[in-house]
């Protein structure tokens, strides 16, 4: 019996978040903002910038703010013609090439590229630099796959090579046509798109993360995709008409006052994919490690004693263990080397057991990997193809307050937070207005550019909300320090008055205009009027205007 299966997207805070479940199980999630976009699967006409023969590959501009990668079997447009070449051979510095994104950029390094352009469309993947014919490993039945090869080979255009998609088990040949012929529309465009301008740049953008999704992922065994945007969920329902008109049945539009995320549980198995340690059902648990070279995961028995012998408890954990293992690969997204430390079996067969579960698990993963074997101290060593950050990454940055060895929340995920318990609070109280204290950088994302965020909050909420900042905060912390009318909270929210004089520090130069300079009261940010000059500085101002996300000042002269 299959999966109960399905997809949860919440659109309400600042980015897209999508969850995968299975079985009411957390076993995906998908997230992107306005100012990280994935560029994975985005094509761009590039430039050469370096060859490394020593490396036999070669760093190329492509408009991003670090050259990307490309390593001398990306660089090969057809394999077999130009097998025995060297990079050198391909490349020269200032070519112009066509290139796709196939890793995001992390840490150091720039993205990953290569010049075997792939297009995905419902059905199809176009590879139109190739002459190739595959059919997706998961459709199993072979008379299946032959039915299927048959049909693609009739809308295959020549020297030109397709892929057959899962989802397209049970199609038949008029899809497939409609689909190839979007993609060679596509790739058309790209082509001309290409000759007209000048490079770097970016010639094709891979859809919004929703929309991948519904290509991607919105498939017959889902029986549910929850949305909680009326605006999202009407244009899923348009998209549908083209794609699978069949699967509108199984849109829902989620109108509860309880944040969707919190509805399903999904919210606090995003925290729990944040921990260090996960405890399995029986008592046992796993313990996982990343750095930037691999990833460990140690299985332990912990409080699991077990009916049995010794050996058939560690059996039992270890094979409670590859169910989680897996969870989590898919859930972290993590990638590259993998090694896994099970408790040690001296039974043969046992090993086998596990071994073989793992296998079998892994086949749930739309990410391809590959067991390389138990090693000589008895772990099991693998890979997991790395395309994009893995969760933590996106929701955790450096700490600041421990010279970078762990990790907090990013600045981003807090003010989502707090955003939401302001909600929450506005939302439950006939208080007018509210004053919230956080870090100084969690306010300049609340408050937004030009305090259009904060805006866009009190005309949702018909409320009127304050923020100080502080720079003394921790991060993650913050304090509603009071509720009530506009009156009361406006008189106690600023701490400067106009036409009163202050002492301050000019802390930095104005970000739009450099001859004022930028000093705070309490967190509470003052321009200060050709105060530039004074950078680092103590001088005396006097307040001439006080607003809600900052206080105008002119140095005194007195």
């Amino acid at each position: 019996m299959g999966k109960n299966k399905k997809i949860v997207v919440n659109c309400k805070n600042k980015g897209t978040r999508v969850a995968v479940l299975e079985d009411n199980t957390l076993v995906e999630i998908y997230m992107e903002r306005p100012v990280n976009q994935r560029v994975v699967g985005n094509i761009y006409c590039g430039i050469v910038e370096n060859v490394l023969p020593g490396m036999q590959s070669a760093f190329i501009d492509i408009g991003q703010e670090k050259n990307a990668f490309l390593y001398i079997d990306d660089a090969r447009v057809n394999k077999a013609a130009t097998e025995k070449q060297a990079i050198e051979e391909l490349l020269r510095k200032g070519d112009r090439i066509l290139v796709q994104v196939v890793k995001e950029p992390f840490g150091s390094k720039g993205a990953r590229l290569t010049r075997q352009i792939t297009l995905p469309g419902r059905y199809l993947v176009l590879m139109p630099t190739m002459d190739f014919v595959g059919i997706s490993r998961r459709i199993e039945d072979a008379g299946e796959r032959e039915r299927l090869k048959e049909l693609v080979e009739e809308v295959k255009p020549a020297s030109m090579g397709v892929i057959v998609r899962t989802v397209a088990e049970g199609v038949e040949l008029e899809s497939f046509r409609q689909d190839m012929d979007f993609l060679l529309k596509l790739w058309s465009r790209i082509n001309s798109k290409m000759k007209k301008g000048a490079a770097p740049i970016l010639l094709y953008q891979d859809l919004d993360l929703i929309y991948r999704i519904v290509r991607d992922l919105f498939t017959e065994d889902v029986v549910k995709f929850i949305v909680d945007s009326p605006l999202e969920h009407e244009k899923i329902m348009e998209t549908l008409d083209y794609i699978s008109a069949d699967l509108k049945k199984k849109v829902f539009l989620y109108e509860e006052k309880e944040p969707i995320f919190d509805y399903y549980g999904i919210e606090e198995e995003i925290k729990k994919a944040l921990a260090r340690k996960i405890w399995l059902k029986r008592g046992g648990y796993l313990v996982l490690d990343q750095v930037e070279a691999l990833t460990v995961i140690d299985v332990n028995t912990g409080k699991y004693t077990g009916k049995n012998n010794v050996a058939e408890t560690i059996l039992e954990t270890n094979l409670e263990a590859v169910e989680e293992i897996v969870r989590q690969l898919r859930l972290r997204d993590i990638g590259g080397i993998i090694i896994i430390d099970f408790i040690d079996m001296n039974s043969s067969e046992h090993r086998h057991l596990v071994l073989n579960r793992l296998e079998e698990k892994l086949k749930e993963d739309r990410t391809r990997t590959h067991i390389l074997g138990l090693t000589s101290l008895g772990m099991v060593e693998m890979t997991r193809k790395k395309v994009r950050q893995g969760i933590d990454n996106f929701l955790q940055q450096p700490c600041p307050y421990c010279g970078g060895k762990g990790k907090i929340l990013s600045a981003e995920v807090v003010s989502s937070k707090i955003e939401k318990e302001i909600r929450r609070i506005l939302d439950g109280e006939k208080a007018e207005a509210i004053l919230v204290e956080v870090n100084q950088s969690v306010a300049s994302l609340l408050i937004g550019c030009n305090g259009l965020h904060l805006k866009r909050m009190e005309e949702d909420l018909g409320k009127h909300i304050f923020i100080r900042g502080s720079d003394t905060l921790h991060i993650e912390k913050f304090n509603i320090l009071k509720t009530g009318t506009f009156a009361e909270i406006e008189k106690c929210a600023f701490p400067v008055e106009r036409g009163k004089f202050y002492r301050v520090r000019i802390e930095e130069p104005h970000a739009n205009n450099p001859y004022d300079g930028i000093a705070r009261v309490e967190g509470y940010v003052i321009d200060v009027l050709e105060g530039g000059a004074y950078v680092g500085e103590l001088v005396d101002i006097e307040i001439t205007e006080t607003a809600r996300t900052c206080a105008r000042a002119v140095i005194s002269k007195r």
